[in-house]
């Protein structure tokens, strides 16, 4: 066997071994419960290309180098009043992953108002989140693990327009960043879509209001019991705060995506969690998901009824969280509609709302198409986009209504996890601005490129966004 090969079987079996030994956390909670630790081969000063480029590559995990030297950019003094935030991958997974933010106003849209660089490269970034004040971003790394890093990144957005690397973190228990909702008391519930060997099962992860992380759920027995029988990877995660619950999704244990596979293994359950306690009422299961990517509450809706989407299927299931099905459970799916044959067995399928529930908008990744639903009328939801038409998007993922509802913000990248993995969804790393229609209908506007700006860093892969609407000084939106 190569000593790459034989080096990096040992570090993956390592991780492995250890999540199978240790799966359920201890039931007192470590009174420092995360870590922080640098990269494991040090940068060198004036060195711009450290040992990455002289390393051999290694099946799965990589070389825990350093990024290279970042190079220069020309930054803006403009404030606009709206404000995109973009957690972007160098495209050569050499250079430092970044937040860059843009400007979204008319008079200067897609202007380039600062970068903002992370200690690390390859995360692969993933989602972003807003604190409910507006004052820090989180941002996840899907792939953080394979170089042993921190795997969850913040930035201080007290300025809006010079963001600052604040610190980073990882779970002890997990990893996989995924979906962010932010607390009241200034924290954030995190999903961590796998274990540390990125198994199932995964873990809600909380922090405080300095982002530490205090816990890592389930940590009841009944909670580990729960996720230990069904596959636990979630990824789609909704909170109810007035009604005391959470939802979880799960989608897919990481692992099996990363060669050597057997092939990628798809859940098909949900979650329902006490939001006080952070206990898991019930699972819900649809039959054959194939993957439940997302799901989100339906704003104002009286029984907090969620919607939910099965990859596999090419459906967007409802459900309602307070009712019982035949054996007395508490929550209940049901087919709530059908996207069609073009959204069958597509990679990703991902979600967001109007704010008044009537409009909900749906990217289909792979199928380069995003759907628009109007479900002001529940029993009968009407589809307002022609999953015939060839739209201008490749790849849409993330999405996002802006603050005011005028508009949504797509991102045309999922993932691609190049050689060591089985998904690489084709891409033209572009940020949308589609205009939202009077009738909820779309139409295709303005765009940013991420291609050409970044090619100093092997091009720019922008997953995800949080958009600040800072129009009426008194009523910010952070989103």
């Amino acid at each position: 066997m190569a000593p790459h090969l034989h080096f990096s079987s040992l570090v993956l079996g390592y991780l492995l071994a250890s999540a199978s030994a240790n799966p359920v956390p201890e039931a007192e909670p470590d009174p420092n419960p995360q870590i922080s630790l640098p990269p494991l081969i040090p940068s060198v000063p004036g060195f711009a290309d450290p040992l990455s480029s002289l390393t051999p590559p290694l099946p799965v995990l990589q070389v825990p180098t350093p990024p290279k030297d970042s190079p220069p950019f020309v930054g803006s003094n403009i404030k606009p009043k709206k404000i995109a935030f973009y957690w972007v991958g160098a495209g050569d997974n050499d250079h430092a992953d970044f937040l860059a933010t843009y400007s979204l106003d008319d008079d200067t849209f897609g202007t380039l108002i600062w970068l903002t660089d992370v200690p690390t490269s390859g995360n692969s970034p993933h989602h972003l989140g807003s604190s409910l004040d507006g004052k820090t971003l989180v941002g996840g790394g899907l792939l953080s693990l394979l170089k042993t890093q921190d795997t969850a990144y913040y930035f201080d957005v007290s300025n809006p327009y010079r963001p600052k690397f604040k610190k980073s973190n990882r779970a002890l228990t997990a990893a996989i960043t995924d979906e962010i909702r932010a607390k009241p008391d200034g924290g954030f519930l995190i999903t961590y879509m796998g274990s540390a060997g990125g198994t199932s099962p995964g873990r809600l992860v909380e922090t405080d209001s300095n982002f530490d992380i205090i816990a890592q759920h389930p940590q009841d027995i009944a909670g580990n019991a729960n996720v230990l029988k069904d596959l636990f990877n979630p990824h789609g995660l909704s909170i109810d705060f007035e009604k005391n619950i959470i939802l979880t999704s799960d989608f897919i244990v990481p692992l099996s995506i990363l060669k050597p596979s057997l092939g990628k293994i798809s859940d098909n359950t949900l979650r329902l969690w006490n939001l006080a306690s952070r206990t898991i009422i019930s699972t819900i299961t649809i039959p054959n998901g194939g993957g439940i990517q997302d799901v989100k509450f339906i704003p104002g809706n009286k029984e907090s009824a969620a919607l939910a989407t099965a990859v596999h299927l090419g459906q967007i299931w409802i459900i309602y969280p307070f009712r019982t099905d035949v054996n007395g459970q508490q929550g209940v799916a049901e087919l709530f509609y059908d996207l069609g044959p073009k959204a069958r067995d597509q990679v990703a399928i991902y979600t967001d709302f109007t704010q008044d529930g009537k409009f909900y908008y749906a990217t289909i990744t792979t199928a380069n198409h995003i759907a628009a639903l109007d479900i002001s009328d529940l029993n009968n939801p009407k589809r307002l986009d022609n999953p015939d038409d060839n739209q201008p998007t490749i790849g849409p993922h993330y999405i996002k209504v802006t603050p005011n509802q005028k508009n949504i913000v797509v991102t045309d990248y999922f993932v691609q996890t190049g050689s060591i993995g089985l998904i690489n969804t084709p891409a033209d790393y572009k940020a949308l601005y589609i205009d939202i229609n009077p009738d909820g209908s779309l139409h295709f506007n303005r765009s940013i490129d991420f291609t050409t700006p970044y090619t100093n860093r092997g091009g720019g892969r922008p997953h995800s966004s949080v958009v600040f609407d800072l129009t009426d000084p008194n009523h910010p939106y952070y989103y």
